[in-house]
């Protein structure tokens, strides 16, 4: 099986993403936002490459000074608990400590419970609810995770 690879995402790997995010999410953000995203200051946007050129995943997060923020991150259904979010996330994390953050946040939908649980394995906390969040009502639930500073 060809190596899964994580690397900076692209305009290229943008028509993918979209489609990937129609895929995984029913209030998908629109392709022109993950262009926006691509030039935006304080970004962090990978893919995540099956055999080099193939995207299977993807996280878009922003940094300001010590804090992150993971915007979106989401694998393609066929490629779903190969470890590739984990990848995504470890990348992410790693990137974070390099920037001396201190503390990372992200929101999830109250019914995703395995996502929940996937957050809660990298030590996120649940802190609070965001009632009401998301387009169709539904309450998010905000995830942290506190790093530790680098000496």
């Amino acid at each position: 099986m060809a190596e899964i690879a994580v690397v900076p995402a692209s305009p290229r790997d943008l028509d993918r993403i979209a489609e990937l995010e129609e895929e995984s999410f029913p209030a998908p953000w629109k392709r022109e936002f993950f262009e926006s995203e691509l030039h935006a200051v304080g970004r962090y946007n990978r893919v995540a490459k099956f055999g080099r050129t193939e995207v299977v995943g993807y996280l878009f997060a922003m940094h300001f000074l010590d804090e992150m923020h993971i915007n979106k991150i989401a694998v393609s259904d066929s490629y779903r608990r190969r470890g590739i979010a984990n990848a995504l996330m470890v990348d992410c994390l790693e990137f974070a400590r390099r920037l001396d953050v201190r503390s990372i946040s992200l929101e999830v939908r109250e019914s995703n419970e395995d996502a929940q649980s996937f957050y809660r394995v990298l030590e996120f906390k649940s802190v609070y609810r965001r009632v009401k969040y998301y387009p169709d009502g539904e309450t998010a639930i905000v995830m942290t995770k506190e790093l530790a500073a680098s000496s």
